[in-house]
């Protein structure tokens, strides 16, 4: 499967299972909720106090399984991860990553204020993969 092809497939859902490796070197898989930016890289909304906050600040690496809703057609995405700091204060980048993020998945938040609270109070962590290499079938 071509990279393109993955990542253009990715743009068609939000839904999808994040790997990341336990220091034991098992994977960890999540369900998340993706964004596939217009800069190619995808972005996923975690916090610093799960399991896969600690994985990837370990191991910076992770892989998105992304499968389309009959269950016949999946891409799965591998690549180099790099997070944002902690959010930390209503005025920061991360905190504005994750507006951006809310904005392309979900539209506009009736209280950016209450919204930007919430993901400092959540410890709010944007992850970001750049897309290496690509496994799959799209039939």
């Amino acid at each position: 499967m071509e990279l393109d092809g993955a990542l253009d497939f990715a743009r068609t859902t939000t839904r999808s299972v994040l790997t990341t490796i336990r220091r034991n070197g098992r994977p960890q898989l999540s369900n998340v909720t993706h964004w596939m930016a217009p800069d190619g890289v995808i972005r996923i909304s975690i916090t610093a106090d799960r399991a896969k906050y600690a994985n990837l600040r370990r191991e910076p690496w992770a892989a998105l399984h992304i499968t389309r809703a009959d269950f016949w057609a999946y891409a799965v995405i591998e690549g180099e991860v790099e997070l944002s700091s902690v959010a930390a204060d209503s005025d920061d980048t991360t905190v504005a990553e994750l507006v951006a993020y809310y904005r392309a998945l979900s539209g506009e938040h009736p209280d950016w204020d209450d919204y930007r609270r919430a993901m400092i109070a959540d410890r709010r962590v944007m992850v970001r993969i750049h897309p290496t290499r690509a496994y799959g079938m799209l039939g």
